[in-house]
């Protein structure tokens, strides 16, 4: 092995990330999502054929096909700029002053560094400057950013960064708390353990301020 393979190994075993933004080519969409899923399909088939796997038997014969599209259509799909939720915004007419809390959104994400799964939770606050954007919509900003090969790092600030645009505020923060299975089933393969990242803006970064938001994230949610 190189030098520089290894030193790529070293970063993606210890899962370094480079860029706060998702390292795209900027012809990443000059082809359609369907010239994407017919060149991802030989690629999967090249794969499975490699492995030394029958592609003839039933249970595999639509593997490739069914791999390309998930790729393309869902776990990847927020690559796709297109797929961007519109996120309104509306005037804050109620006058509420205090910090809003959507918490224990279902993160699913696929680690870049091994294309294994993220799953977790995320817990997002904002403080209304004048706007108020739609609950639904934080959610739906959480799902756009989960769905690409991420570094959970760069998902937090990519969450803070966009709900800051939509509400043009500072006032933003994101808490997740998530398991990589490319730590939990392979490498160490420890079970239990989570990664936890935070990104706080305006003035989440007062430690008041802070330790409110984590006394709202730890309230049990009672029906």
């Amino acid at each position: 092995m190189c030098k520089s393979d290894a030193l790529h190994d070293d970063m993606g075993n210890n899962h370094i990330g480079t860029n706060d933004h998702t390292p795209l080519r900027a012809d990443a969409f000059l082809i359609s999502d369907d010239e994407k899923i017919a060149s991802i399909k030989k690629d999967v088939e090249n794969i499975l054929n490699t492995l030394g796997m029958d592609l003839t038997d039933d249970s595999l014969k639509g593997t490739p096909n069914r791999v390309a599209k998930m790729f393309v259509k869902e776990i990847f799909g927020g690559l796709n700029p297109a797929k961007k939720p519109s996120s309104s915004t509306f005037e804050n007419k109620y006058k509420y002053g205090e910090m809003l809390v959507e918490k224990n959104i279902v993160v699913y994400s696929t680690c870049e560094h091994h294309l294994l799964p993220i799953v977790g939770r995320a817990h997002v606050a904002y403080i209304s400057n004048g706007t108020v954007v739609g609950l639904s919509k934080m959610n739906r900003i959480v799902d756009y950013y989960a769905k690409r090969p991420q570094v959970q790092e760069r998902l937090t600030i990519q969450i803070v960064e966009e709900l800051k645009r939509v509400l043009n505020t500072e006032d933003v923060a994101c808490i997740i708390d998530a398991k990589h299975l490319c730590v939990n089933s392979r490498g160490i393969r420890d079970i239990e353990s989570s990664t936890v990242t935070a990104e706080y803006g305006g003035a989440f970064k007062n430690e008041n301020v802070r330790k409110e938001l984590l006394n709202y994230i730890q309230l049990e949610t009672k029906f």
